[in-house]
């Protein structure tokens, strides 16, 4: 999910879209100590997700 994207979204979105995107990257993680994953990249791609939704949601609690 690109960071443009991210501003379009309300709080209540936000909130709830950092919750499924944690919830996924939760299960690739388990999924990948089980076996390897077939694209490793994955990972990181829903680790950044997780820090640009977390980045915007507290950038808005601030101002």
């Amino acid at each position: 999910m690109k960071q443009s994207e991210i501003k379009e979204l309300s709080v209540a979105e936000l909130q709830e879209k950092l919750s499924e995107v944690k919830k996924s990257y939760s299960d690739l993680k388990l999924a990948h100590a089980i076996s390897p994953l077939e694209n490793p990249i994955q990972l990181r791609s829903a680790r950044r997700t997780v820090a640009r939704i977390a980045t915007e949601l507290t950038k808005r609690d601030s101002q």
